[in-house]
C-alpha cells in the first residue's frame, strides 16, 4: 500500500485514512434544474423555503482556491444545471485562473449548448460532459420531461464545431425503457469522437420503487462489449468513476459507471461541496460538513484547510448501496451527482 509523504501529514494535502489522494473536485453552484428527469426530479425543482442562498462567486472562488492548495488538478461544476446560472462565466473565468487547476468540466444538460458552447470554452470550461439518455426524440421527452432533443444534439455538434476534440455523454441505461438503444449508442460512437457514458441507476431514498422496476446492472454491459472486442482502459490520475472501454474500429469510446459492482470505492479520488457549501466525502451517506462560516474572509484560509483535511480522516471505506442504504441523499440534483 502506498505510505503518505511526511509533507503532506497535517492538511496540506487531501489524504484519506485509506490513503487514498484526492485530486479531483465535484463542485455544485445550484440545485435548481430546469429538466423533470424521471429518475432524479419528476415533478420538476421545488426550491426549499427558508434556506440559504446558493454559494456567491467569493465563496465559490475561496473554495475552489483552497482546494487547489490541497493538491485539487480538477474541478467539475455541477449542479442542478450550472449554467441557469447568471454569473456561470464568471465563475469559470476566475476559477480557470487560479494556480494549480487544470481541468475545469462541466456537466450540463445541454439546453444552453447549441448557443452558448463557444463561450463557455472562452472562459475556461475545458472538458463537457452533457445528458443524452435517448436517441430517440419521443423517449428523450419522456425521460426528461422536456423536448429539446434536437437543440442538444445541435448543441454537441456545435461543441465539436468551437473546437472541443472529444464530448462525454452520459445517460442512464434503464430496462424495458431505454435499454434497448444501447446498439443504436454504439452506432452513434462508432462515427463521432464521444465518450458514450452509461449511467447505472442509484437507489435515492425518494425512488425506491423507480429503482427496483428499472434498474440494469452495468455488469451486462460490461460483458456486451467484452464479448464484441471492446478493451477497458488504464485511468489517469484525475479521470472519474468510469471504466472505459475502446474499440479499435470506433472513433468514440464507452464509458461505464458502475457504483454497485465491488471494489467501486477502492480507487475514488474526488470530494464534493455543494451549492449551498457543505462539504460531502461521498455522494451517498452523511449530511455534510459545513464549510460556509469559513468562506467569508480570504483570513480563514488556513482554519478552512484543516477543516476539510480533518473531515476527509472520517471518510468510509465505501458507500452501502449495495446493501439498499443511500444514506440521506432523497434525489442526486441536491449535490451535483
Amino acid at each position: 500500500m502506498q505510505s503518505i509523504p511526511i509533507k503532506n501529514i497535517g492538511g496540506s494535502c487531501l489524504v484519506d485514512a485509506f490513503q487514498r489522494i484526492y485530486y479531483y473536485l465535484r463542485l455544485s453552484i445550484t440545485d435548481q434544474c430546469n429538466f423533470r428527469c424521471n429518475y432524479c426530479l419528476p415533478n420538476g425543482y421545488q426550491p426549499e423555503a427558508n434556506k440559504p442562498g446558493f454559494l456567491t462567486l467569493n465563496e465559490i472562488i475561496r473554495i475552489a482556491r483552497v482546494f487547489a492548495n490541497m493538491g485539487t488538478k480538477k474541478i467539475r461544476l455541477t449542479g442542478g444545471e450550472p449554467t441557469l446560472r447568471k454569473d456561470f462565466l464568471a465563475i469559470a473565468e476566475n476559477i480557470a485562473q487560479i494556480e494549480g487547476i487544470n481541468q475545469i468540466a462541466l456537466t450540463t444538460n445541454g439546453y444552453r449548448m447549441a448557443k452558448d458552447v463557444d463561450t463557455w470554452k472562452r472562459a475556461g470550461i475545458t472538458a463537457i460532459n452533457v445528458s443524452v439518455d435517448s436517441l430517440d426524440p419521443k423517449m428523450f421527452h419522456q425521460i426528461t420531461g422536456i423536448n429539446k432533443f434536437e437543440e442538444i444534439m445541435r448543441g454537441i455538434e456545435r461543441a465539436f464545431e468551437v473546437g472541443y476534440e472529444k464530448i462525454k455523454v452520459n445517460s442512464v441505461l434503464m430496462k424495458n425503457l431505454n435499454d434497448i438503444e444501447f446498439n443504436q449508442f454504439l452506432a452513434w460512437v462508432k462515427v463521432c469522437p464521444i465518450q458514450m457514458r452509461f449511467i447505472e441507476l442509484m437507489q435515492t431514498g425518494e425512488m425506491d420503487n423507480f429503482f427496483h422496476r428499472y434498474h440494469l446492472s452495468g455488469k451486462v454491459l460490461a460483458d456486451k462489449l467484452i464479448a464484441q472486442g471492446w478493451q477497458q482502459q488504464q485511468k489517469s490520475l484525475t479521470d472519474g468513476p468510469a471504466k472505459v472501454f475502446k474499440h479499435p474500429d470506433y472513433k468514440g469510446e464507452i464509458g461505464l459507471i458502475m457504483p454497485y459492482e465491488k471494489n467501486f470505492c477502492a480507487s475514488c479520488n474526488r470530494l464534493r461541496v455543494s451549492s449551498k457549501g457543505k462539504l460531502h466525502l461521498c455522494l451517498f451517506g452523511e449530511e455534510g460538513v459545513e464549510l460556509r462560516d469559513l468562506l467569508q474572509s480570504d483570513e480563514h484560509q488556513s482554519l478552512l484547510q484543516a477543516r476539510i483535511f480533518a473531515a476527509l480522516q472520517s471518510k468510509r471505506e465505501h458507500h452501502y448501496l449495495h446493501q439498499g442504504d443511500s444514506g440521506v441523499r432523497n434525489h442526486l440534483a441536491s449535490i451535483g451527482g
